[in-house]
């Protein structure tokens, strides 16, 4: 496995493809992407565990819609028993994806530590536990301070756990390094990325806009509250479908540049 480096202007065309992708096999990908978030909801309601249990949950889930969209875009139907892919693989990877989501979940919880160091545990509670946000809690200078720092900070951690899964269970590199060769991979396609982060924030923005453009020509300012709720989990459902064309045009058997190995060795 080596890996491929893309030019920037790629980061359209994995939205293009997750878009394409997703209504090729529109009802199986918006069902399992429900299934997905039904899945990590049902993991937050287990007593004092709840939180850390749907966080290293998160790269297994991850990856089963990865292979769902990798079965779509064979223009086969993927059946929901794709979604539990990662525990299907063998005894080695699994514990490999539970030593993964463990990881994850320590990596969270640490920066939530760090947020509460900051503000008290305001952010970090309202993240993980929920509640009601007030206008004076946000404009707090802690709890917005928190809440930065935490951005920041979780950015390295994404993309050390970006293609992590997908290495993990397709290409079965060690939960460790499969952190550092993803960091790597998204390092040296970070202009691709970019685009493709800056992409989703577009199309995000002006699905706000549309909605609430609709409401008012409508005269009902209802209608915008009610509308962007279906509209974001619909984008949610297509963004997670293109995350899978991130990986794949990352990684490949035939380019120049091999991938690094930390111990001095081959991938």
């Amino acid at each position: 496995m080596k890996l491929n480096i893309v030019p920037a202007r790629t980061g359209i065309t994995w939205v293009k493809l997750g878009f394409k992708t997703f209504f090729q096999q529109p009802l199986a990908m918006s069902g399992l992407f429900f299934m997905f978030m039904a899945v990590l909801s049902i993991a937050t309601l287990v007593p004092f565990i709840g939180a850390a249990l749907a966080l290293a949950l998160l790269p297994a889930a991850t990856l089963g819609l990865m292979a769902a969209t990798q079965e779509a875009s064979k223009g086969k139907f993927p059946m929901p028993s794709i979604l539990i892919s990662a525990f299907r693989a063998g005894k080695q990877r699994l514990r490999a994806m539970l030593l993964l989501g463990a990881l994850y979940a320590a990596g969270f919880l640490a920066l939530m530590a760090i947020s509460a160091l900051i503000d008290g545990g305001q952010f970090a509670r309202l993240y993980l536990v929920g509640g009601k946000i007030s206008e004076d809690l946000v404009l707090q200078s802690e709890f917005q301070t928190a809440m930065w720092v935490t951005m920041v900070l979780y950015l390295p951690l994404s993309l050390m756990f970006w293609h992590a899964p997908a290495l993990v269970h397709w290409h079965g590199v060690a939960p460790v390094k499969s952190l550092f060769f993803s960091f790597i991979a998204c390092y040296k396609n970070l202009g691709a990325l970019t685009v493709y982060g800056l992409t989703w924030v577009a199309i995000l923005v002006l699905s706000l806009v549309a909605v609430t453009m609709i409401a008012t020509l409508l005269g009902s300012p209802m209608f915008a509250a009610q509308a962007m709720f279906p509209v974001a989990l619909l984008l949610f459902a297509i963004f997670f479908t293109s995350v899978y064309f991130t990986f794949r045009d990352s990684f490949t058997d035939s380019p120049d540049d091999l991938l690094p190995d930390p111990a001095g060795e081959e991938l």
